[in-house]
């Protein structure tokens, strides 16, 4: 059991890193306007996904064994209305979101790894709430690589195996035999 809660929370913690990677690789990828951009007024900017994500982060990983993962300070409507006002602003939203994600990741292990965790009072096991919450947060990072791709046209940069390319790519993969590791171990970060 313990071998496998230990290779659950590494590969669920790499799987996080990889949808963290995907969002950072966008912002490089956009000037600061377009970070602000809105289909029209009922769609969300990147930078309001950004919010939303950093809220949710906020509130479900603070006190994750301890405190029901919507906290009363949480305000989730506020998430979606224009608050970040510049990229730095938005850096430090999505940072201070991931920080608090990792941290909690971080502190679960073999002797609490059984704890039943809280969401608005909904009893969670630690892998159910782990799987909630990379599911959110791979929708909304998928919203923002689709968002990008659509503000950047023909100048966008793919973020996986280019249309086209696939023959190549597999080629190179097989090339090196069986092998271990992760498949974001080869991701330019």
């Amino acid at each position: 059991m313990k071998r496998m809660a230990n290779e659950f929370l590494f590969s669920v913690k790499k799987q996080f890193e990889y949808y963290k990677f995907l969002g950072e690789a966008c912002f490089n990828q956009l000037e600061e306007n377009q970070l602000f951009w809105q289909y029209n007024v009922d769609s969300n900017a990147i930078a309001t996904i950004v919010n939303h994500l950093s809220g949710n982060m906020k509130s479900r990983w603070t006190d994750f064994l301890t405190s029901d993962g919507e906290k009363e300070w949480r305000n989730r409507d506020a998430e979606f209305e224009s608050i970040l006002k510049n990229k730095e602003d938005l850096i430090q939203q999505w940072n201070e979101g991931w920080d608090c994600l990792f941290t909690a990741i971080d502190s679960i292990n073999e002797t609490n790894f059984d704890t039943k965790v809280f969401i608005r009072n909904q009893e969670h096991s630690i892998i159910d709430a782990i799987h909630r919450q990379l599911a959110h947060y791979s929708y909304h990072i998928g919203q923002i690589v689709f968002l990008s791709k659509m503000i950047k046209g023909n100048d966008w940069v793919s973020l996986s195996i280019p249309k086209g390319k696939s023959s190549e790519f597999n080629s190179k993969k097989f090339s090196k035999g069986k092998h271990k590791g992760h498949f974001t171990d080869e991701l330019k970060k």
